[in-house]
C-alpha cells in the first residue's frame, strides 16, 4: 500500500475532524513556501509533520496559528473557518502552539508563569498575582500542572536558572493551561540534553487523550514513538501521508528524507 496522499482528506473511518486545511498556499513573491497543503487532524490524534529542512513545516505552522496569512486556501477549526482570525482568537478557540525556541519570561518562576496563563484562561489576567493566592481554581490548576509536568520541585526558582529540559516542560505546561483542543508541538526536544529528554517524552506521551497533537520534529525516534499518523512535506507540498509503518516502507520517502537505514 502506498503512503502517497493525493487529496489530503481524512483517512477512511476518521470522524470528528478538529483541524482541517484545504489547499493552503503561501507565496513569497515567486517562491511557493506552502503549496496547496490539505490535511485533517482528528480528535485525539497523534500526528507528526516531517520533512527535510526548507520543506515548509514552519511556514505551515505559522499559517495555522495566524502568524502568516495564506495566499490561498482555507483553515477550519472545529468546523469553523478561522482563515482570517487573529492569532490570539485562535488560541481562545483552542488552537495552541509551543515554539522551537522557548518564549518564556526568564525572571518569572514556573508558578508565576502558570498563574498568569491559568488566570488569563479564566478571564482574570489583570489580577493574576492576587488570583494565585485568592482563587482556589487558579491554585489547584497550577498545582496540577506542576505535578503533571514534573515542575513541582522547581516551582519557586527563576525560569532563567532552570535546566533547559525543565524550561521545555514549562512551555508545554503553559500551552496546556490554555486548554487546547489542538496542540502544535514545535520540536519539543530540540536542544535538550539527552539526560533531560526522558521527562519531556513522558510528559508528551501523557497529554490528555482528547487533545489532538500535531508534532513537528526532526528526531525520528521521537516521531516514530509518538505518531499514529504522519505527513511528509517536501518543497512545500504534501509528498506522502499514512501510518508510521507505511511511511517507513515508502521507498520515495526513504530516498528524500528518512534514508535507507531508518526504521527499516
Amino acid at each position: 500500500m502506498s503512503a502517497v496522499a493525493t487529496n489530503g482528506g481524512a483517512p477512511g473511518g476518521i470522524r470528528d475532524v478538529v483541524l482541517r486545511t484545504d489547499a493552503l498556499t503561501r507565496r513569497f513573491g515567486a517562491l511557493v513556501a506552502t503549496d496547496r497543503v490539505s490535511l485533517c487532524l482528528a480528535r485525539g490524534e497523534r500526528h507528526a509533520l516531517i520533512g527535510p529542512n526548507g520543506a515548509g513545516k514552519t511556514t505551515l505552522i505559522n499559517l495555522l496559528t495566524g502568524v502568516l496569512a495564506p495566499t490561498a486556501g482555507r483553515i477550519e477549526l472545529l468546523g469553523e473557518d478561522i482563515t482570517g482570525l487573529a492569532p490570539h482568537r485562535r488560541v481562545r478557540r483552542g488552537l495552541v502552539r509551543t515554539f522551537q525556541i522557548n518564549q518564556l519570561f526568564a525572571s518569572f518562576t514556573p508558578l508565576q508563569s502558570l498563574a498568569l496563563a491559568v488566570s488569563s484562561q479564566l478571564g482574570m489576567a489583570g489580577r493574576w498575582w492576587r488570583a494565585l493566592g485568592a482563587d482556589r481554581r487558579v491554585a489547584q490548576r497550577c498545582e496540577a500542572l506542576m505535578v503533571q509536568f514534573r515542575l513541582d520541585d522547581v516551582a519557586q526558582r527563576r525560569v532563567g536558572e532552570l535546566p533547559y529540559g525543565k524550561q521545555r516542560l514549562l512551555e508545554i505546561a503553559l500551552a496546556l493551561a490554555c486548554e487546547p483542543r489542538v496542540l502544535l508541538l514545535d520540536e519539543p526536544v530540540a536542544g535538550v540534553p539527552g539526560g533531560e529528554r526522558g521527562e519531556i517524552l513522558d510528559a508528551v506521551a501523557e497529554l490528555p487523550h482528547d487533545v489532538s497533537v500535531l508534532l513537528i520534529e526532526h528526531d525520528m525516534d521521537v516521531v516514530f514513538g509518538f505518531a499514529r499518523r504522519m505527513t511528509v512535506l517536501v518543497s512545500g507540498a504534501v509528498f506522502a501521508e499514512g501510518s508510521p509503518e507505511e511511511i517507513a516502507r515508502d521507498p520515495r520517502v526513504r530516498s528524500v528524507y528518512l534514508g535507507s537505514a531508518v526504521h527499516g
